[in-house]
């Protein structure tokens, strides 16, 4: 395993600087070498603001829970001074973030260092980051493979030692889909839980920031220093569950875990199934009881995630019209050729895909035929995990049917790519939280490992809950040890 800055937890670097063995200048330093070096392979950055950074260091206070801790940026969450552009041709070098999101005013009150924005699908509308505007982000397993999406890049540099931890964003499934491939701990918060003000909106009722690391510790940290109540949010809630680092006593004797029938079925690659049932019966082991159970609605949540999100989609991406925001098309001969071209121009296929179907199922003619009907439907989704809710304290899944497929392998199935978020939608639709940790590899037919991820899912609010179990899961096994890179 590497010996480099990269290498290390958020933990192992704070001690490192409390004994005095680095300081956070060096660690900069070093990690800035790091990506210059590697990420090339990779793609994971968009850019870094190294004077910035080098700057903060100078004066970090190491003292503080996070005290010159570097945390690279998901390139849709905005730091004042830099450029943000949600990895789209329409924003690119056109818009400089004049604030802080509130999730960065937290991490800087905590002493951390945002460094370096890392690359997405456009406005986080895919699940391979082959949907950026700028290039494609590989992972670090496997060049020839998607990281995931859409907090691509957010995964792919944790794994890549290029970052000690990273921010991303999820709304059916954006970082835990790719911290299961990508071989680290991707945690979705409770809506709610973590400000949204700041952060460019994809859908407003299903967005939520979340901490991308390389353990569970390493996420309640993380999680600690950015969530709670914010007035410029007015969706957001106080969390009274503060100091997550307590509740991780690797304990979980007792705890009953449901297994959803609905989540294992046919479609399932088989070794990802394989090593998900051994780290059920190693949770099983550890004392935890589990029970099956049904959550019976789950077949319509991929219809009634694409129906609601590109609806919420298609409004919110009203406002990159070029006039207030964007790049401008070159001589319009109108104000509705200057809309047409501008958009045309500044928008990839699959956020145009989204632009279109949200737009339709919000006309006149199909608002209560879709758009309606998915809303009922959402509540019949978060009443299934209500009742599940009342006989277990967490429930466990694959994160992902499939470990990561090749680069362009579903990129003509649209429908296909949309699949591979079944697991994780359903979190976003019922506001509840829901973390991803590596529980095992499968073998490629060309002789790689790649990872397979376990999924935890709480109740509104548990997140203590599901970083306990995981947290204990990873205490009894080595797969966090185990790196892309030598």
């Amino acid at each position: 395993m590497s010996s480099s800055v990269g290498s290390l937890t958020i933990s192992q670097l704070k001690e490192a600087y409390l004994e005095g063995s680095l300081t956070p200048t060096d660690a900069i330093s070093d990690l800035i070498n790091e990506i210059e070096a590697r990420d090339s392979d990779i793609g994971a950055y968009i850019s870094i603001d190294k004077d910035s950074a080098l700057e903060a260091a100078k004066n970090a206070d190491i003292n503080k829970p996070l005290g010159g801790i570097p945390i690279a940026i998901k390139d849709l969450i905005n730091v004042e001074g830099q450029k943000c552009s949600c990895a789209s041709q329409i924003l690119k070098d056109s818009y400089t973030s004049t604030y802080d999101a509130t999730a960065i005013s937290k991490l800087k009150s905590n002493g951390a260092i945002p460094l370096g924005r890392v690359n997405m699908d456009e406005f986080a509308m895919g699940s391979s980051t082959e949907n950026s505007g700028f290039h494609i982000t590989k992972n670090p397993w496997d060049i020839s493979r998607i990281p995931g999406g859409s907090s691509g890049g957010s995964a792919a540099c944790v794994a890549n030692g290029t970052a000690i931890a990273s921010l991303g964003s999820d709304t059916g499934g954006s970082i835990r889909q790719p911290a299961s491939y990508c071989g680290v701990v991707g945690l979705k918060p409770s809506y709610g839980t973590v400000s949204r003000y700041g952060l460019v909106a994809f859908a407003s009722s299903l967005d939520q920031i979340g901490p991308v690391t390389k353990s569970s510790k390493d996420a309640a940290l993380l999680l600690n220093a950015i969530s709670g109540k914010d007035s410029l949010d007015s969706t957001s809630i106080d969390n009274h569950d503060k100091d997550l680092l307590s509740k991780l006593d690797g304990n979980i004797k007792g705890m009953k875990l449901g297994m959803p029938k609905e989540y294992f079925t046919d479609g399932i690659d088989s070794e990802v199934l394989k090593y998900v049932k051994k780290a059920i019966k190693n949770l099983e082991d550890l004392g935890a009881q589990i029970i099956e159970i049904s959550l019976p609605h789950t077949e319509y949540a991929v219809s009634t995630y694409y129906i609601i999100a590109t609806a919420e989609a298609s409004a919110n991406l009203a406002r990159f019209d070029a006039v207030r925001y964007g790049n401008r098309a070159a001589n319009p001969e109108n104000i509705i050729d200057h809309y047409i071209k501008s958009r045309s121009e500044g928008f990839g296929p699959e956020v145009k895909r989204r632009i279109i179907l949200g737009t339709y199922v919000l006309s006149s003619g199909y608002n209560d035929a879709y758009y309606v009907k998915a809303q009922k439907v959402r509540t019949l989704i978060g009443n299934d995990f209500t009742n599940a809710f009342k006989d277990v304290d967490a429930i466990i899944s694959p994160t992902a049917p499939t470990p990561a497929f090749k680069i362009g392998q579903m990129s003509k199935d649209p429908l296909e790519m949309y699949l591979a978020d079944i697991f994780t939608i359903a979190a976003n639709l019922s506001g509840i939280c829901g973390i991803s940790t590596p529980c095992g590899f499968v073998d490629t037919s060309d002789g790689k490992s790649i990872p397979v991820g376990l999924q935890i899912l709480g109740p509104p609010m548990k997140e203590s809950t599901i970083l306990r179990i995981a947290d204990a899961y990873e205490q009894s096994t080595d797969w966090l040890s185990i790196k892309p890179y030598s």
